[in-house]
């Protein structure tokens, strides 16, 4: 079963080295996703982070690619191009703090069966090591209270970056994923249980990670605007499956 390993960077040099590092050597020992592949997308960074992930180099068993968008689209496009580009049978989309250690791959693996495992920070607070400030867990949480009122009910954490799709979902997914902003985990789960595809929370390790590409204040609106517009196609029939094909 191959493995596709998804991380949107943007402004990333000071971390996408060690990263990759620290993904290759763990993917290297873990025979059953061989050949794996890890796809790094450059959101129009303004840094060394493209050339800095491509220097990385392959190895015999596991491809290393970076792709890159010419201007900052935002996370979701990102991820929405990394997800198009894959092959792998399943798709971990990860994001490049490593605020979720990779070696939590196997926790999602374990729980996805046919279906999506999300990794999350609320079924067990205890495995939190670094909480987040006071403020931007309020906010999270405020927000998830909305994600469940108007978009996916039951699903307690659905920002944190460490999320593993089948390989044929994820594709279907980008095929009609349309925000490109950071509530874009928000859709695609949405439209990922508008299709019936299942979807478990998983209790993973996770710390705060300084330099957060989130600007709070910047984004709530945005976040709350798409919220809105997710909901609107739930209600409305918005988020039907394109089937295998696509749109």
């Amino acid at each position: 079963m191959r493995l596709s390993v998804i991380i949107p960077a943007y402004n990333e040099a000071g971390r996408i080295g060690p990263t990759l590092e620290a993904v290759i050597s763990y993917l290297a020992g873990l025979p059953r996703w061989h050949p794996a592949e890890v796809l790094v997308v450059d959101d129009g960074s303004c840094d060394e982070t493209a050339s800095l992930a491509t220097a990385c180099g392959s190895t015999p068993l596991v491809d290393v690619r970076c792709l890159r968008h010419r201007s900052n689209r935002g996370k979701g496009a990102a991820v929405r191009t990394g997800f198009a580009a894959s092959v792998g049978d399943r798709l971990l989309l990860c994001d490049a703090d490593l605020a979720t250690p990779i070696e939590e791959l196997e926790r999602l693996a374990e729980a996805a069966g046919s279906g999506i495992a999300i990794g999350s920070r609320a079924v067990d607070r205890r495995l939190i090591e670094n909480p987040q400030p006071w403020y931007r867990d309020l906010m999270g949480r405020s927000f998830n209270l909305g994600v469940q009122l108007l978009a996916t009910p039951g699903i307690h954490d659905s920002q944190c970056g460490f999320k593993l799709f089948p390989g044929d979902v994820g594709r279907r997914l980008a095929s009609v994923q349309r925000l490109d902003g950071f509530a874009f985990d928000v859709e695609l789960l949405a439209r990922s249980r508008a299709w019936g595809v299942r979807i478990v929370e998983v209790a993973v390790r996770w710390r705060h990670v300084e330099a957060s590409r989130v600007r709070p204040l910047a984004h709530s609106a945005d976040m709350l605007a798409d919220l809105v517009r997710i909901a609107g196609w739930r209600l409305f029939g918005g988020l039907r499956d394109p089937g295998p094909e696509g749109p």
